[in-house]
């Protein structure tokens, strides 16, 4: 079967970025279909050009890039020029390619574009991957206002979903989101996952520096923008330094974002020492930081649409057979609180947290269990070879 996806953010462990069409892509070719992805460069990603259109073609994906990156430091304007420009080029490669199905995966949500373009003229059908929910999610956090412009995006929203043959998400959340709205719609939910075996190998290559060493390490990985709302992170950060003499505590940014500037800003004027920002570091190298962490971290803004994400973060410290401390309200909160294998605390709630990230880095014990339920629903639950499969096994019923 050939196999198109058109995904703007594309990349593989090399880069410092969510690796989720990768990883499955690799796999079916591995089963013998035919892979072509259309993507762009992203600074987050490994997908680079000098060119305008570049061919790459990665463990046997052939991969076409159009040099229109986005960059979400910059405008609102200039972020959906960009998405436009790609949705119309990428629409030019999408007529051309032979595809018997293809998968827009967004956001953008634009992707669903030169799918749609495809499936009226090719006769081709598409399976639209929610990632994100929009414009639900522009209209809760306050960047979409007008109501002009969100009646078209909801109208757009519609339209993508109801032309598809599929709609998959990738957390139950978002699903169920979509099945309330859409109830006559196919979809499944194939969430993020565990790349179990990679966590698996430590990259001999890679040592953390002396000052991480002998430390309990908490993490927070990938983006440190508004959504994300690590102003949480550092206020524990403040509470524990006013109420603990001595900790062994470590706190370790690894990342980028628009706010992690203010982050570093509000670390150096309360003089907090063990808090560290390292930027971006590639997946692989990602790999041994949590596997030598005590526990990885999880905030979000206090917004209902965030309480149906399903961030990379989460799948990958449960491959790691780590907990994680988290503040959604959602799947998540509900899955931690059945499966025992992280702690939940209240958003914004400096003490709480304080006192978890406390608690784990002096009791073994309890960091333990917490350890074995994360391995566990890492291999009962999010397995990436099994979702591939699953995945796969849906998409040849649609076609």
């Amino acid at each position: 079967m050939n196999i198109t996806i058109v995904y703007q953010y594309f990349g593989t462990p090399k880069g410092s970025w969510s690796t989720r069409i990768y990883e499955l892509s690799r796999r079916w070719v591995g089963e013998g279909h035919e892979l072509t992805v259309i993507t762009s460069p992203y600074p987050k990603s490994d997908i680079k050009t000098s060119k305008f259109i570049e061919y790459l073609e990665i463990e046997g994906i052939k991969v076409i890039v159009i040099n229109t990156p986005d960059n979400n430091k910059k405008s609102i304007a200039n972020r959906i020029y960009n998405s436009l420009l790609f949705s119309v080029f990428s629409t030019y490669y999408l007529l051309k390619t032979p595809s018997d199905i293809v998968i827009a995966s967004s956001g953008p949500i634009t992707v669903g574009i030169p799918a749609l373009i495809n499936k009226i003229f090719n006769r081709i059908n598409y399976v639209f991957e929610v990632r994100d929910l929009w414009p639900r999610g522009a209209q809760e956090l306050g960047l979409i206002k007008k109501k002009l412009l969100l009646k078209i995006g909801f109208w757009i929203e519609k339209i993508f979903y109801e032309k598809s043959v599929l709609v998959v998400t990738a957390s139950v959340g978002q699903q169920l989101d979509i099945i309330n709205r859409f109830p006559f719609l196919k979809t499944i939910n194939v969430s993020n996952a565990c790349d179990i075996k990679m966590f698996e190998t430590v990259n001999e290559n890679y040592k953390l520096p002396h000052w991480a060493l002998g430390k309990s390490i908490f993490l927070h990985t990938g983006s440190i923008g508004l959504m994300n709302d690590c102003i949480q992170i550092i206020d524990a950060a403040k509470w524990i330094k006013s109420n603990v003499k001595n900790s062994n505590i470590l706190i370790v940014f690894i990342g980028d974002g628009s706010e992690r500037l203010n982050l570093e800003n509000a670390v150096e004027e309360n003089n907090i020492e063990f808090v560290k920002f390292l930027g971006l570091v590639p997946k692989i190298e990602l790999v041994n930081w949590v596997n030598a962490c005590s526990a990885t971290l999880l905030t979000s803004a206090n917004f209902p649409v965030l309480d149906t994400i399903s961030p990379n973060k989460l799948f990958d410290s449960f491959a790691a057979g780590k907990p994680i401390i988290q503040t959604t309200e959602g799947w998540i909160k509900e899955f931690i609180t059945n499966e025992e294998c992280g702690i939940n605390v209240k958003n914004s709630n400096p003490k709480e947290m304080g006192n978890s990230i406390l608690k784990l880095s002096l009791d073994d014990d309890y960091v333990s269990y917490l350890s074995k339920n994360a391995k566990r629903v890492a291999f009962e639950y999010f397995d990436r070879n099994k979702l591939a499969k699953y995945y796969i096994d849906e998409i040849l019923k649609v076609v």
